[in-house]
């Protein structure tokens, strides 16, 4: 297919440097970048690769053979080499958490630990530091990634006993690797948040329990948000200023990562009004250079209040674009808190959470469509994924437009074979997450039976046969956000072990590529500003090490990035690039 691409090419090259050369008298005006001799894949198909490409007020001007492009030299434009390399349209992150990722730099990242046992060490040192009553937080600790089971567990989870013994005098939130979809605390904060025994479980949420009804210190969904808000609370009594600096600093840290991992854009899924406001202004004072689209996170009654006052369109030089909403369907499959049809194969007696209710879930749909606004709904099991299309064919009725709402199902993760075409037909996106499989694969088959994991567990393949625009991200901080490695967990579906997760799910390497840049910019309603390298658009571009598209698979996940260019301007450069 590359081949393709680049015959095509070659008969294109010369009509369109013309194209972007007309009215001009002798040379034209330089620029003030210019990418020479590599191998640029604009996914545009008037020119699908070219050699050169040239940028000047943050807008690409021209592309095309390096002569072609050498026109636009000037004394002051900064000259690029590639040397061969592969450079492709910006990195569009199409689910993640920008504040999460700035936050997981903060505290403490559990991700690597091998044992519930290693994960209480890890606290315990972090203990030794702060002063009583300060709070502690944690977060990524999976127990099905564990080399052991926890003892005592309940339902497989460890309990909160060890960990208070280490931490007497600290409250501990640790996030499980699902999010905010569960997490477990300490004794201390359960004190503090009032969660005993006799606590019911609040509507979409369990505490999980000792058989004689004693909490284990495990929380999902909305029991988890008894903590969440505890740990809101005593953030808010501390200093005014030191808090604001921390949140800007998270921001700023989550800056530095997703431009030195190759991420020009970030679909943000979910933030506050306040969230945004932060982000505004970081981005009018030019200290944001990752490109934000943000859903809004506020409850039903807020948005009908103020939602037209938060509607922006390109702010900061196209830095800043708030234009749709999110809700939460269920839960996630590794916390047995998603909504399935049928009982989890490993936890009979549950099909999982309903975390909002469908009647407000359905009233937030009339207030996106009233309104202008995109409705992004998280859903991961079969259930929740059938419930949320619904809602929103329900909504779309009498609607002819209905497909150029543009509405999203995040994560998409486990489907009923049935509700596989109605994405197309409905013209809903499905926002995916290509690690998530290889992820997650080695336990997923525990959680649904190996017949409903090969049914209906990441139907890339199946989705995109039907006609659905299929979107990708990481979901970090869940994951790293690297497109590098979710690119290769995309056309492999390989996991850990080197075993591939029902590969003829695989979606080919121009597929997955176009999962994170053409199809991701028009999810947003950006497709006129970036997805592809075209003169007249952004010039946002990610320069990589090797040509991922060519490669063998295994030198895949050692490509690195070389350059992340936003608007014309090298935001990161590794070292000796």
């Amino acid at each position: 297919m590359i081949r393709t691409y680049a015959a095509h090419a070659l008969v294109l090259l010369v009509p369109l440097a013309l194209t972007a050369l007309a009215g001009c008298a002798g040379a034209p005006e330089p620029a003030e970048l210019i990418l020479l001799n590599g191998k640029i894949v604009t996914l545009d198909s008037e020119a699908p690769e070219v050699s050169a490409l040239a940028a000047r007020d943050g807008r690409i001007v021209a592309v095309g053979s390096d002569t072609q492009v050498e026109r636009f030299r000037g004394s002051e434009t900064r000259v690029i080499d590639l040397e061969g390399r592969l450079a492709v349209p910006g990195f569009i992150e199409g689910h993640g958490h920008f504040t999460g990722i700035g936050a997981s730099l903060v505290n403490i990242d559990l991700r690597g630990a091998s044992s519930w046992e290693e994960v209480v060490e890890l606290v315990a040192e972090a203990a030794k530091l702060r002063e009583p009553g300060e709070w502690i937080r944690g977060w990524g600790w999976h127990q099905e990634k564990w080399d052991s089971v926890p003892d005592p567990q309940v339902e497989g989870y460890p309990t909160h006993d060890l960990l208070s013994r280490a931490t007497p005098d600290n409250p501990v939130l640790l996030k499980h690797a699902a999010g905010s979809h569960a997490g477990l605390v300490n004794a201390k904060a359960m004190e503090l948040a009032g969660i005993d025994r006799s606590t019911p479980d609040p509507p979409g949420g369990k505490i999980l329990r000792y058989a004689d009804g004693r909490p284990t210190g495990v929380l999902r969904e909305n029991a988890y948000e008894l903590a969440l808000d505890l740990d809101e609370r005593a953030q808010s009594e501390r200093m005014v200023d030191k808090l604001e600096a921390e949140r800007r600093l998270e921001l700023e840290l989550a800056n530095k990562e997703c431009l030195s991992k190759g991420v020009t854009s970030f679909h943000d899924a979910g933030s506050d009004f306040a969230t945004v406001e932060r982000m505004r202004e970081l981005a009018e004072a030019g200290r944001l250079g990752v490109r934000l689209w943000i859903m809004l996170s506020e409850d039903n009654e807020t948005l009908e209040r103020t939602i037209a006052d938060h509607r922006m369109i390109g702010v900061a030089d196209d830095h800043l674009t708030v234009r749709a909403i999110k809700r939460v369907a269920d839960g996630a499959l590794g916390s047995h808190s998603a909504w399935l049809l049928e009982p989890y194969h490993d936890l009979p007696n549950s099909t999982g959470l309903n975390s909002t209710p469908l009647d407000e879930l359905e009233q937030t749909a009339h207030i996106a469509a009233e309104h202008g606004f995109q409705l992004c709904v998280h859903a991961i099991g079969d259930r929740g994924n059938r419930e949320v299309l619904d809602i929103f064919e329900r909504v779309f009725e009498g609607r002819p437009d209905h497909r150029e709402l543009r509405w999203r199902i995040e994560h998409a993760q486990h489907l009923a074979r049935d509700d596989v075409p109605r994405f197309a037909e409905l013209g809903v996106i499905a926002a995916m997450q290509g690690i998530h499989c290889t992820s997650d694969g080695p336990w997923v088959p525990q959680r649904l039976g190996d017949e409903r994991a090969e049914s209906g567990a990441y139907l890339w393949r199946d989705l995109i046969d039907s006609g659905a625009v299929l979107i990708n991200g990481t979901d970090a901080p869940v994951e790293d956000v690297d497109p590098i490695q979710n690119f290769y967990a995309s056309v492999t579906r390989r996991m850990p072990s080197g075993e591939a997760f029902y590969p003829e799910q695989r979606m080919t390497r121009m597929e997955a590529l176009e999962s994170y840049t053409r199809n991701a910019a028009y999810a947003a309603f950006e497709e006129q500003l970036k997805g592809t390298l075209t003169p007249g658009k952004l010039a946002d571009v990610t320069v990589l090490s090797a040509d991922i598209l060519s490669v063998p698979e295994e030198q895949i996940p050692k490509t690195e990035v070389l350059y992340t260019i936003v608007g014309g301007e090298v935001l990161y450069a590794r070292d000796g690039a």
